[in-house]
């Protein structure tokens, strides 16, 4: 079916009858979006130097199945978008926010990072700030996921404004200067999924 037929997502577990998971996806010339279902943690290494998307661990909880599907969409809209054919909205490059009594075109390749505060959220630019009342996860759902990370309770980043990764920090420039942003740990391993993806 996978050689005939094009295949977008495939679950694949890992013990199998005559054949492992990971013996079959080795198979595959051209393998499609693969994500592991075992109960064996030890193959999650080796499932991910293939290049899966994800690692889930039995029993799966429906949260944790539901993220892995989102991360999935998201890397399927992704590969269509660079190939030109994304969804309608896909290529707009802004978005607007209340400041200051009014609404503030904010365009996503001028954010450095977003920084939470109470009830406000500042969102720092390469030129100046917007400071607008909301939530850091009100404002994480409406960014898109292939440009913008959280990396801490009180911190959103633009991926492409990252320098590098010093221990728990991130460094970025900010008006000539470095900046360091926390990395918070229940976020540190999807971080570092992520520059794996990334490095050469």
């Amino acid at each position: 079916l996978i050689r005939k037929e094009k295949v977008d997502l495939l679950f694949l577990d890992i013990q199998m009858p005559q054949i492992t998971g990971i013996e079959f996806l080795k198979s595959l010339s051209n393998p499609p979006m693969v994500i592991f279902t075992t109960a064996y943690s030890n193959y999650a290494l080796e499932g991910f130097e293939l290049n899966a998307l994800d690692y889930l661990l039995k029993p799966i909880s429906l949260d944790r199945f539901m993220k892995a599907v989102n991360k999935a969409l998201e890397q399927y809209d992704l590969i269509n978008q660079e190939s030109g054919s994304s969804s309608a909205g896909a290529d707009e490059d802004f978005f607007f926010v209340k400041a200051d009594k009014k609404l503030v075109k904010v365009r996503y390749k001028e954010i450095l990072y977003i920084e939470g505060l109470k009830d406000y959220v500042i969102i720092r630019l390469e030129e100046g700030r917007v400071i607008t009342l909301q939530t850091m996860k009100s404002l994480e759902d409406k960014l898109p996921s292939q440009l913008f990370k959280r990396v801490h309770r009180s911190y959103i980043v633009a991926l492409d404004k990252i320098n590098a990764l010093v221990g728990n920090m991130i460094e970025l420039t900010e008006k000539g200067q470095a900046k360091h942003i926390p990395v918070g740990k229940n976020y540190r391993d999807e971080l570092l999924a992520l520059v794996n993806d990334k490095r050469l």
